[in-house]
């Protein structure tokens, strides 16, 4: 591949895509195993999805199941650039502000996982997340097994 078709697969790639607010990766290979780092639904335009004012005061409605939908497709636009999908998931963490968004959480997450042949999964509590209007982040380890050659 030249390299003029080289940055133009790298740039589909990192198109509409968050850069992490660190210094880590979004996503790591590691033989076999993909991880993905904490995730959320801040959008490449630094907006956060779910987020919408309700009064002239300012006030905030946080949208878990909004929210929820657009850290998985987050997280699915991670493992596509490394060749991998959603499908490949094999662990999940998530971690809520509020136990409460628990059902909201749970029906959105069940739009991209199947009880029977979907990942493992932990879900936590935390005091917060590294941005006032988060309301849930997410991690997955996905499994890809290479070919070998002979």
């Amino acid at each position: 591949m030249n390299s003029f078709a080289l940055g133009r697969l790298v740039g589909f790639f990192t198109m509409n895509k968050t850069t992490p607010r660190g210094a880590y990766p979004h996503v790591k290979v590691v033989g076999d195993f993909i991880f993905v780092s904490g995730t959320s639904s801040r959008r490449a335009d630094n907006t956060i999805a779910g987020v919408r004012v309700i009064d002239k005061m300012g006030t905030k409605f946080l949208d878990i199941e909004t929210q929820t939908r657009e850290v998985l497709q987050n997280i699915n636009k991670n493992l596509q650039s490394v060749g991998a999908s959603l499908e490949d998931v094999v662990d999940v963490s998530t971690f809520l502000v509020n136990m409460n968004d628990f059902s909201g959480y749970n029906r959105i997450y069940g739009e991209f996982f199947e009880k029977e042949t979907g990942p493992t999964r932990t879900t936590v509590a935390v005091h917060q997340l590294p941005h006032p209007d988060l309301v849930v982040e997410i991690k997955v380890t996905a499994y890809i097994q290479k070919t070998k050659s002979i």
